[in-house]
């Protein structure tokens, strides 16, 4: 039976098939679903784990006690991951184990552009990557026997348009595996320097040998038609080759990306007149052609930045792009924007008030960043804020210290926030952090964390208690305000910036996305009171804008939160009814 699956659900079904045991991963687009849709496989335990570390260690002590794992993130959290993912290329595994780090070329929804396929070279371990939903789900399983014949962790590499796109994949039995006794070897899993110098020799032998495997393996194939030019390309680039050229050059696809085979190439650069190499990111590929002296064609024509597409490959060829229809109309712009009735406005609005100095972080808060609010100074990698705000502090001290502060999500503050926090307590500096606690993991789609209560299948867990954890590391001052009020938010924040201590003020109020989230009555506007002052679009509320000089409601998008009633000094926006 064949079924349509997005490539996470298949690398989910892969799972399953393959026997797999225990995932755990933290959320990250575009790898999100592949854990959600593990989850819905009973005889999968799953889990969403504070961080990629974490998560990379779980699917390690799994695999240590015999059983297959996995974890998943996205390119990012694999720079998280990356502390225990270079010692367990030493280590290797007892149960096969497999990490998904899914790429996001052009940066859908990510801060850089980072090509993963330097960590499977750095660390030494191997790399397979798929062209669409069919392969993902069998390079799943072809992972898993390599990972335990090979003794070795392996990666697939995922990228946004693989993740996201539909193709058929057929569906198999699921096959069990023994759990095996669990048998001590220290020498093999403690990796204290005497053990460890024993095994980097393994390491390089264990490329050796997967590159052997590369050469035969029916995961990079050769499609051999003209002799005028041969392509080479793996992932989505060999979808975009097939779909321009269809049968009519020649092309390696590479589905082991590390090690790559030498004598595979080097034949079929042989038997073409010119040799391209397409490949997203980094030039990883043609670097491997020039040590091999083989000529080609790459990075000159394909450019290190952005995602390809069919367009980029018939410009670079000089193929005649295909007639299209489009409309004569611009198309308007919609930037990125917090959603009507966002609890993270009100308190970016008292910020941006105040011209406080505020080091962002990553979620979908970082869009208080946009204007009007501006409410940002910097983003740069989850924690960030809270370690950044310190340091900010230690350089500028009492000439920043009263008027800067960090925001950081929930989920993100259980993520790496919490560590940055302990160092502010014990280094002693007088910074305030302000954790946006809106009850979930937003900005990949709503997943639970732990501080919501629940687990990955909506069932009752402990719930993190956040006033507590902040007390417990040593910050004294630790108060809940409500976003919806800002005369509360710009009290406590102006008092805490005051106060000659560290603090926290969590802002408190659940997404309005939320589903139990009740919304009320939209706001109305008094046309009689209203002057067009124009006060209420500094929120930057999508569900205000002006029309004849007077402020309008759309009444689709207002959830009646309030804060715009609480900025109009003449009592335009009118409550509606409760």
């Amino acid at each position: 039976m064949k079924k349509l699956m997005l490539g996470n659900e298949a690398i989910a079904r892969g799972l399953y098939e393959a026997g797999v045991k225990v995932v755990s991963s933290y959320p990250g687009t575009p790898s999100t679903e592949i854990t959600e849709f593990a989850a819905k496989y009973d005889e999968i335990y799953c889990e969403w784990a504070p961080n990629e570390k974490v998560a990379t260690e779980v699917a390690f002590g799994a695999s240590l006690r015999g059983v297959r794992s996995a974890c998943a993130m996205k390119h990012v959290g694999l720079n998280v991951a990356a502390d225990p993912l270079f010692t367990l290329s030493y280590t290797g595994v007892n149960g096969g184990m497999v990490i998904f780090v899914a790429d996001d070329p052009a940066m859908h929804s990510s801060q850089n552009e980072q090509d993963s396929r330097h960590y499977a070279i750095a660390a030494k371990v191997p790399m397979l990557e798929p062209a669409d939903s069919a392969e993902a789900k069998d390079f799943v399983k072809a992972a898993f026997e390599i990972s335990e014949e090979f003794d070795t962790p392996v990666l697939i590499r995922m990228c946004t348009r693989i993740a996201h796109s539909q193709n058929a994949v057929e569906l198999c039995d699921r096959v069990e595996k023994e759990l095996p006794a669990y048998e001590k070897n220290p020498q093999k899993f403690i990796m204290a320097p005497a053990n460890a110098i024993r095994r980097h020799p393994f390491v390089e032998e264990r490329t050796r040998k997967i590159a052997e495997l590369g050469e035969t393996s029916p995961l990079n194939r050769v499609e051999m038609s003209s002799a005028d030019k041969g392509i080479i390309c793996a992932g989505t680039c060999y979808q975009y080759v097939k779909e321009v050229f269809g049968d009519s050059v020649s092309v390696l696809k590479l589905g082991i990306v590390n090690p790559l085979p030498k004598k595979l190439i080097e034949d079929f650069a042989a038997k073409v007149d010119k040799v391209y190499v397409i490949e997203e990111l980094d030039g990883i590929i043609e670097t491997h052609l020039n040590n091999l002296g083989i000529p080609c064609v790459g990075k000159e024509l394909f450019p290190p930045i952005g995602e390809f597409n069919q367009t980029t490959i018939r410009a670079a060829f000089g193929v005649p792009q295909p007639e299209s229809v489009s409309t004569d109309n611009p198309v308007p712009v919609r930037p990125p924007v917090m959603c009507a009735g966002c609890p993270h406005r009100g308190l970016f609005y008292t910020l941006a008030k105040h011209k406080i100095t505020c080091l962002g972080d990553i979620g979908c808060y970082t869009l208080g960043s946009a204007a009007p609010l501006s409410a940002l100074d910097s983003t740069l990698c989850m924690g960030a804020s809270v370690s950044g705000l310190h340091g900010f502090n230690k350089a500028g001290g009492k000439d920043t210290e009263g008027k800067t502060v960090c925001v950081i999500g929930d989920s993100t503050f259980m993520h790496s926030g919490m560590t940055g926090l302990v160092n502010i307590a014990y280094n002693g500096s007088n910074s305030t952090v302000i954790i946006l606690d809106n009850s979930i993991t937003g900005m990949t789609g709503h997943q639970q964390n732990p501080t919501t209560g629940y687990n990955i299948k909506g069932e009752p867990a402990l719930a993190v208690n956040l006033e507590a954890l902040c007390r417990s590391v040593g910050i004294e001052r630790v108060r809940v305000v409500d976003p919806y009020n800002l005369r509360e938010c710009e009290e406590a924040i102006l008092e805490e910036l005051n106060a000659e201590a560290p603090s926290v003020i969590i802002s408190r109020r659940p997404c309005m996305l939320l589903k139990y989230v009740k919304k009320n009555t939209p706001v109305t506007v008094n046309k009689d009171k209203c002057v067009g002052c124009r006060q209420c679009m500094k929120l930057g509320c999508p569900a205000i804008s002006i029309k004849d000089k007077k402020a309008q409601i759309d009444f689709t998008q207002c959830v009646g939160c309030d804060v715009c009633t609480q900025l109009c000094k003449l009592g335009a926006i009118e409550k509606g009814d409760r």
